[in-house]
């Protein structure tokens, strides 16, 4: 649904970008979107918060609407999407600064894939978990 009403929109106003993820260029096996974000710096844990830059506001980059189709679950889609986007980010922030990826998390199932590859909680915001920018250079060493 968010592919067919809104993302277009998104696009546009320049409010997200979409990436899709198509087996034969027209089924959708899943897809997500990249904005830029900003986290309050209180916010972070302590022992990330002191690795960073001591203003109220540090950049990051937020995942949002990671999506695999119902058809093809099961197939580790999810990852392959998640590194897409990660790899993108790692990317990206060796032009524009960002200190960690954002994602909001649908329920507990969703936490836990994000946990397994070193997402943490944002403390006092409900299913918001990040991942800082040195954790991401890790996976892609």
């Amino acid at each position: 649904m968010y592919l067919q009403k809104q993302a277009g929109q998104d696009v546009k106003k320049h409010a997200a970008v979409s990436f899709v993820l198509t087996p034969d260029g027209r089924q959708i096996a899943g897809y997500y979107t990249l904005s830029q974000y900003a986290v309050q710096l209180a916010d972070v844990p302590e022992h990330i918060a002191k690795k960073l830059p001591r203003y109220p506001m540090v950049p990051a980059t937020l995942i949002g609407r990671l999506a695999v189709s119902t058809v093809f679950r099961g197939q580790r889609l999810g990852e392959t999407l998640l590194m897409d986007a990660l790899h993108r980010i790692l990317q990206h922030s060796r032009e524009v600064a960002l200190a960690c990826a954002v994602v909001d998390a649908i329920d507990d199932a969703a936490i836990a894939f994000y946990r397994k590859y070193g997402f943490l909680a944002l403390p006092g915001i409900s299913r918001r978990l990040f991942l800082p920018i040195a954790t991401i250079k890790e996976l892609f060493a």
